[in-house]
């Protein structure tokens, strides 16, 4: 038995099934059949072809990735021949041939561990125990030879410093003989931290003098003088000394690492995610300028530092370095903070990232007294999301799906990537943190947030990702989202909420941030692309013409002009609109981010061709409606009546409140209000109140389960059999309503 190279539990190998999706294989093999399905390897580009690019695994070991399985069109992919990539291997044929898969992941340090896969040698190893010169298995017992010969008799020769990039290693042990025949490779200096690291570490040595564990011992008179958090000066680019000539480190902030390159540095804040890879411990750290990873070498594919762990508040020190391009921290010391030092350094990163995520003063895109009305709970809502992406936090926006919706998603979408590009360098980061999740209707039920927390946990569990924040637009107002909302608050998750209609007394208690209008109407959209500006200023012109897109009717003038400013006219914000609303009917749950962008800001014949169908399918709904409508006389008012389950085509687009919605606008000068019943579930358009509606409705049908679950939408539910009853009692209690 062995233990898991990330999370240590034991298992027949060196990966537990939980995190074999996290780690990324060497092969060593030579024939296909040795590969595992399943498991993502490491390959160079071999060539292209019409249907594919054909990519190398392993000596006479080539697969195919069909164009199929990219997440982008062949023609767009910067692969040349010979460069390295990381793909999936979806299975083996029997004629040999290997179909491959994407991953999202196309860089090494975004997986959590490397194994080889060594066939020949029945095993599975480090990438270290090889370059030692191990017998390839190696130990089994997830403990590393290499590392174990390093420990024997090799801490006296490696000086009281500890050895330098560049010093030869001791001439004890396997893997000293390699690296002195051969030097140390680049591979290998990539791997693990500098050897003056793992000298810091050991128990069986002293720490630097000066360090932060010699200070948090009491050791060394000069650190022991010193107040908590003081640092003697240090010159630019010097490793500063104490004045018993050991050397000291200056206490700098993230954002100047890029200038102290080479230079031993102190960094306190807290610790985003503490990762274990096949060699050392990754802390991701974070201040009030940034974020940056630190290496931490116990021995390869051993936690460094089991102490401190997410969220805790440490003070690091270590020299700052480059790998693979990006800047890094050797660790040669850490401490976990705690009490007063902690809640100092707290509140500085607290106050500081406060200031730079809250924008300036707001200023609408246009005049709209609803807007303005909202203002305050804007700029809360715009800081909430500018710290989310500062912290490394994911972003997930809910919201239904309905053209509005998709609409203000897309402003927010439009504004927050940009931002999360430039703090995140992972080639995927765009995707991983910021997601929109449409809804079907404006509810945010317990079913989406089981599905939200379950994500957020697993996320967690996998990646050590942090839990995201939630933006709710124009969804989850009603008291019907509470338990949902609550199930998410439960796990500290924050929750913003901005809604172009008043919410329920309950749910703006239960909200963390809330933006909503004290006065005046107007769309989510109008609401969303000034929350968007506020969160980007830079994207503020990609937003112009997005309000106007959202009113079905009687556009405000202001956001007529803004559009037509922004080069779209009436008829194209008409078409973008119906565009719109018809993708956002298929695959309903799907943000379809590409596609939605491409309908509000690309070019050629799309909208057009989209819009068209929206107008063809409406048209002919509308026409076989029109022709079955009854009317009933209902206190005084004339209410037109609909079978929507009769006279609709159930399953096609439009679906019904949009169908419903089309009808009213077109017949409202001759009914006070139009009322379509389905099997189980009602919709009322009209100057109507549809939860005080339904109480007078429960009590003629008290057995019908009534219920306004959906009564921003204009929507009731009840039981299928009580269809009748259900109807009657409605028209009734509407002669009283209008």
């Amino acid at each position: 038995m062995g233990s898991c190279i990330i999370c240590g539990t034991s298992v027949d190998g060196r990966i537990c099934e939980l995190h074999e999706e996290d780690v990324v294989f060497e092969f060593r093999g030579t024939q296909p059949d040795e590969l595992t399905p399943g498991r993502y390897y490491r390959g160079t580009v071999d060539g292209y072809a019409e249907f594919g690019v054909f990519v190398d695994i392993g000596d006479h070991v080539t697969g195919l990735l069909h164009k199929s399985e990219l997440d982008q069109r062949l023609d767009s992919l910067d692969w040349d021949a010979g460069d390295t990539v990381f793909v999936q291997v979806k299975g083996v044929r029997d004629n040999g041939n290997i179909d491959l898969g994407w991953s999202i992941r196309q860089d090494e340090s975004s997986f959590r561990g490397t194994l080889v896969d060594d066939p020949e040698a029945d095993a599975e190893y480090l990438a270290e125990e090889d370059e030692a010169g191990n017998a390839h298995g190696g130990a089994t017992d997830g403990s590393s030879p290499a590392s174990a010969e390093r420990e024997e008799g090799t801490d006296d020769e490696a000086g009281d410093d500890g050895a330098t990039e560049s010093a030869e290693p001791a001439e004890t042990g396997v893997g000293a003989g390699n690296a002195t025949e051969s030097g140390e490779s680049e591979k290998a200096e990539e791997s693990a931290p500098r050897a003056g690291a793992v000298a810091a570490q050991t128990e069986d040595r002293p720490a630097r003098a000066g360090s932060v564990d010699d200070r948090s011992e009491g050791a060394g008179a000069a650190a022991g003088e010193a107040e908590a958090g003081e640092t003697p000066a240090a010159e630019d680019g010097d490793d500063a000394e104490s004045v018993d000539g050991t050397p000291t480190f200056e206490q700098v902030t993230i954002d100047s690492l890029a200038d102290r390159v080479g230079e031993r540095v102190r960094v306190e804040g807290e610790v985003v995610t503490a990762r274990q890879t096949s060699g050392p411990t990754v802390f991701e750290l974070r201040d009030e300028t940034g974020t940056v990873d630190c290496a931490a070498f116990e021995e390869a594919g051993v936690r460094a530092y089991p102490e401190a762990g997410e969220g805790d508040i440490v003070r690091l020190e270590g020299e700052v370095e480059r790998r693979r391009g990006e800047l890094q921290v050797e660790t040669e010391g850490l401490v976990v903070l705690e009490d007063e030092e902690r809640d100092t350094v707290t509140q500085r990163m607290d106050e500081a990232m406060l200031q730079r995520a809250r924008p300036d003063e707001v200023d609408p895109l246009a005049a709209d007294p609803a807007v303005e009305s909202a203002l305050e709970g804007v700029r809360d809502a715009a800081t909430a999301v500018r710290r989310a992406v500062l912290e490394g936090r994911p972003v997930i926006v809910r919201h239904s799906a309905t053209a509005d919706g998709y609409l203000a998603g897309v402003a927010l979408e439009r504004a927050t990537l940009p931002l999360v590009r430039e703090h995140n360098t992972g080639a995927d980061a765009e995707y991983h943190y910021f997601d929109r999740r449409p809804l079907e209707g404006s509810v945010y039920d317990m079913d989406d947030a089981t599905g939200d927390v379950t994500d957020m946990l697993s996320n967690r569990a996998r990646h050590d990702e942090q839990f995201p924040l939630f933006v709710f637009l124009a969804a989850g107002g009603t008291a019907e989202s509470q338990d949902a909302l609550d199930l998410l608050g439960v796990y500290g998750a924050r929750r913003v909420l901005v809604d172009e209609q008043e919410v329920d007394a309950d749910i703006a208690e239960t909200v963390d941030v809330l933006a909503t209008p004290d006065e005046g109407e107007t769309t989510a959209t109008a609401l969303a692309a000034t929350l968007a500006a506020h969160v980007n200023g830079d994207a503020r012109e990609e937003l112009r013409h997005l309000p106007a897109v959202s009113f079905w009717e009687e556009t405000p003038e202001e956001y007529v002009d803004l559009a037509e400013e922004a080069g779209s006219g009436a008829e194209e914000t008409t078409r973008m609109r119906e565009a719109v609303a018809l993708e956002a009917y298929y695959q309903s749950y799907e943000d379809k981010r590409e596609l939605v962008a491409d309908l509000l800001y690309g070019e050629g014949d799309l909208v057009e061709h989209v819009s068209e169908q929206f107008r063809e399918r409406m048209s002919a709904e509308v026409e076989t409606a029109e022709a079955n409508i009854g009317t009933r006389e209902v206190g005084g008012e004339t209410v037109l009546v609909l079978d929507t389950d009769a006279y609709t085509h159930r399953y096609e687009f439009p679906p019904d409140r949009l169908l419903l919605d089309e009808l009213y606008r077109r017949h409202r000068e001759e009914a006070a209000a139009l009322f379509g019943v389905g099997t189980d579930e009602a919709f009322v358009r009209g100057d109507v109140d549809v939860r005080t509606l339904v109480e007078r409705a429960q009590e003629d049908a008290p057995e019908a389960g009534l219920d306004a679950r959906g009564a921003r939408e204009g929507r009731v539910e009840f039981l299928a059999g009580e269809r009748e009853a259900a109807q009657e009692a409605l028209l009734a209690a509407l002669a009283e309503s209008l």
